[in-house]
């Protein structure tokens, strides 16, 4: 159970928080706000270098990869939680809050192809939700008390017309299966606050499918108590006043939202997907920054992240979690995906120094309360 991390732990906690360049704290600048916390890898318990900076900084960690159900189990009844174990003792032995990512991803690529096969014929609806209550009975009963949120469904809606995303979900079983995905998890981790996550929340007709969601949902009586807000943002393309029409929506709703995944791109990636994919080849060159990033380019995301720190201030009744996705620029998936390119979209550069981004945060996340919050709850 990592007994002997917590002393060593501690007192690289105090080495790092001893220099005057980090010596402030997101975990304690929030003032209750919301919890801070982090999308991590998978292995951090091997990865001492790491958590200075993680300790000091940050209330709570989401594993990247090895809770998501292809990992878990990727064959029927053969279940893997050698890293999860590790990745959740971890945690649990240093007071860090657990994430659970993801119970059921509603995507077919990203949930193993036999879940939705019976033989060589295509799994009934019956079939399929016995799967996942097998899936969820065993892996969130598994950390029952140890996980303090779980994204239950991930990514359900559709960025088309649909209602819901085309997948061996939803045309097996309409929108009962993210009803009966959040029974589930509540029935087997009571204690734990359960979400829907999903990307482009913010986006006029996917807020509406949201809403439509969110009511629908509480119809049925689902156990869903949060949702969330991926917050994959692009340098000058940052969307307040759509990201505030949907808290505004939830706050309506009395719903709570959690910041799931945020971070700010300084190689805009949307150009990847328009007109057909015809820019990739051109793209797949661009590296702008790989010897380091401009310091008004710097400027540019720190102003970008006040800005949104000063809207999730407002919304701090509603807000329950902000969560960055990767430690530091160096870890950030925004390296490798779409394409290859040094990226720098985090708080903290490759070395784990604060950016100006990180005091640009700090300093909205101290400013004093400018009006009382109405509870969303």
């Amino acid at each position: 159970m990592f007994p002997g991390l917590l002393l060593p732990l501690l007192i690289a906690h105090a080495a790092f928080c001893a220099e005057p360049s980090v010596s402030r704290s997101l975990r304690a600048a929030n003032s209750g706000l919301f919890t801070i916390g982090v999308g991590i890898h998978d292995r951090i318990p091997e990865r001492p270098a790491d958590w200075p900076l993680l300790i000091a900084q940050f209330s709570s960690i989401t594993p990247e990869n090895c809770l998501k159900p292809d990992p878990v189990q990727i064959a029927e009844a053969k279940f893997n939680f050698t890293r999860s174990d590790a990745f959740i003792d971890f945690a649990n032995s240093n007071g860090l809050q657990v994430i659970g990512h993801c119970l059921v991803w509603a995507k077919d690529d990203r949930t193993p192809p036999w879940f939705f096969r019976d033989g060589t014929n295509t799994a009934s609806r019956n079939l399929l939700l016995a799967r996942m209550k097998t899936h969820i009975d065993t892996v969130a009963g598994r950390y029952r008390g140890r996980i303090a949120m779980w994204d239950v469904v991930n990514e359900a809606l559709d960025d088309g017309t649909n209602f819901l995303r085309p997948s061996g979900w939803s045309l097996a079983c309409g929108e009962d299966f993210i009803v009966r995905a959040f029974e589930l998890a509540h029935a087997a981790d009571p204690g734990a606050l359960l979400i829907y996550n999903d990307y482009n929340n913010e986006l006029p007709a996917k807020r509406a499918k949201l809403i439509r969601l969110v009511r629908s949902l509480r119809e049925r009586n689902a156990p869903v108590h949060a949702i969330g807000l991926q917050g994959h943002y692009e340098i000058d393309r940052l969307p307040l006043a759509e990201i505030e029409a949907t808290l505004g929506a939830m706050r309506e709703l009395r719903m709570k939202v959690v910041v799931s995944e945020l971070d700010i791109d300084v190689v805009p990636r949307g150009k990847w997907w328009a007109d057909g994919g015809k820019h990739r080849a051109e793209l797949a060159k661009l590296d702008p920054y790989r010897d380091g990033c401009p310091p008004e380019i710097l400027r540019r995301q720190a102003d970008q992240y006040a800005q949104l720190f000063r809207l999730f201030r407002k919304y701090s009744d509603v807000i329950a979690r902000v969560s960055f996705w990767n430690l530091h620029d160096g870890q950030s998936w925004l390296n490798t995906f779409p394409w290859r390119r040094v990226n720098h979209p985090l708080l903290f550069d490759r070395e784990g120094k604060p950016k100006p981004a990180f005091h640009a945060v700090i300093a909205e996340l101290q400013k004093p309360s400018d009006q009382a919050q109405r509870p969303a709850n």
